[in-house]
């Protein structure tokens, strides 16, 4: 039986972070005060409501005092309206911790209630005593680390109507989510798809920004505009930009709009994609490849609602919900300084991973039937096109095929083949000359990508090892000892702690 894991969960407080800035000489704080006594956590997971980099100094200053390496350090960043709402705090805080990846069974957690307001400290009190068990500890300069200790029971009449686990409500929660109208359109069936739309819908309540990842052709702007319709934005509009398509040097004017005469070319003056927006939502697919001086005109108009245009020194308001979508890896553009982190924390506060098709193997041959019977529509209003159905060698060529260009390229296969098709029922041959293979050239394939000013190892790695995690998951239905028992890894534990550092979310089903 492996060694329990030992986690010490905490808010990072104003305390901790003058201690760390040199402005409480002498005094250490909450949370080191924590890690240098006799207990010794294999993590350290912490949350801030502050500027990131701010915490992030904390954390770098942490290490040092206290010896803990970096790995076993983790910090997140939780978007607050208020430091004292207490169901917001809730909500947040369970999120955080559902996506943790706690081993089930295999963990102690230590919930510290000293950083942080009191209203922070009674939601630790209060989970401790329902949803997650935990330890409590506090500090104080007196009498330094303490074990917080009372026998306590928290009966559902004195729990707030939201927390309360009635039977009719765990029925509910045992229930397959109903899947709301918007997100009719996305054809599923697999168990991973069927996730990102539940999440998908939680967030679409809340007006925050997504960040929506996935390969090109996964369905992303599906799920963005679904998102708008589910949300108290429907009806307002939808406006989506495909940020690799626009110009370096136009790329403020178009999203933040420009005044006449502001640059050559501009005979008259343009609102910008954000002002089309007012009050709806703005769908910036391929956000990744911004350049960087609009990365930060971005990252004002989400933090202040605000935006100046080109050529103008006056600033306006806007009312603009933003979902983020990229087929790049964002960790890895960051640590290679290609995208701006505090950006990335702002845009991931709701955070989507759609699967490629070729996890999808549940959803191939559903997906399929669904695109001939929208291409066979067409067959009545052109006497010359022939109706044409699938038979079973095609089938199998469908579904052993490995969709690089993923549900866009399923499609198309399928619209080239019954065009090129003689027959009516389309055989695996009509189906394999409608696929088109690209050639693998020197800068294709994971083990082929050109070393250059920019190439991030790790964050190869760390794709390679998030592509064969995913697929373990999804091949198990998301049962996370027989996804570790396919991996190669002693244990469950090692599989949550890998999805942890990777970001990877885990499927509260198992």
């Amino acid at each position: 039986m492996g060694k329990t894991e030992s986690w010490l969960i905490s808010w990072v407080g104003e305390t901790d972070h003058q201690c760390a800035e040199g402005k409480r000489q002498g005094e250490l704080g909450p949370i080191a005060t924590a890690l240098k006594g006799d207990k010794k956590y294999s993590r350290v997971y912490l949350l801030t409501n502050y500027n990131f980099d701010r915490s992030k100094a904390f954390c770098a200053w942490l290490e040092k005092e206290t010896g803990y390496p970096p790995r076993a350090v983790d910090l997140y960043s939780v978007d607050l309206s208020s430091p004292i709402n207490y169901s917001e705090i809730y909500e947040q805080v369970s999120r955080e911790l559902q996506q943790a990846g706690l081993p089930r069974g295999g963990v102690e957690l230590t919930f510290h209630l000293s950083p942080g307001t009191p209203a922070m400290a009674s939601i630790w009190i209060m989970l401790a005593r329902t949803r997650f068990p935990a330890k409590l500890i506090q500090t104080s300069k007196e009498k330094g680390l303490e074990s917080v200790d009372f026998q306590f029971d928290l009966a559902s009449d004195f729990l707030p109507e939201y927390l309360q686990r009635t039977d009719e409500r765990i029925g509910r929660m045992a229930a397959p989510p109903a899947v709301q109208p918007a997100f009719g359109c996305i054809v599923h069936r697999c168990a991973a798809m069927r996730q990102q739309i539940t999440l998908a819908q939680r967030v679409a309540a809340y007006s925050v920004p997504v960040l929506i990842l996935g390969e090109t052709g996964t369905g992303k702007e599906l799920f963005a505009q679904a998102i708008h319709e589910s949300s108290p934005r429907a009806g307002k509009p939808f406006v989506a930009v495909n940020c690799g398509a626009i110009s370096k040097e136009l790329a403020n004017a178009e999203l933040f709009g420009h005044e006449k005469g502001a640059f050559t070319g501009a005979d008259k003056a343009r609102p910008g994609h954000f002002k089309e927006a007012h009050g709806g939502t703005l769908f910036l697919d391929e956000v990744g490849d911004l350049p960087l001086d609009s990365q930060v005109r971005l990252l004002r108009a989400l933090q202040s609602k605000e935006i100046t245009p080109v050529g103008s020194s006056k600033v306006q308001k806007v009312d603009v919900r933003v979902i983020a979508a990229t087929h790049r890896d964002l960790a890895a553009d960051v640590a290679a300084g290609r995208f701006r982190e505090d950006l990335f924390h702002r845009l991931a506060v709701g955070i989507l991973r759609l699967p490629p098709l070729r996890e999808r193997e549940d959803d191939i041959l559903l997906l399929a039937d669904q695109f001939m019977a929208e291409i066979n529509r067409d067959a009545p209003s052109h006497p010359e096109v022939q109706h044409k159905d699938l038979s079973e060698s095609a089938r199998k060529v469908l579904t052993s095929h490995a969709w690089p260009g993923n549900v866009r390229e399923l499609y198309h296969a399928l619209l080239r083949a019954s065009i090129w098709a003689q027959d009516a029922q389309m055989s695996g041959a009509d189906i394999e000359a409608a696929l088109i293979q690209m050639p693998t050239g020197a800068g294709d394939g994971i083990l082929n990508r050109p070393i250059g000013q920019g190439f991030d190892l790790q964050g190869v790695l760390d794709e390679v090892e998030r592509h064969y995690i995913s697929r373990a998951m999804s091949s198990t239905k998301y049962k996370k000892s027989k996804a570790a028992a396919l991996l190669g890894f002693n244990n469950y534990q090692t599989l949550s702690n890998r999805m942890a550092n990777l970001g990877l979310s885990e499927d509260e089903t198992n």
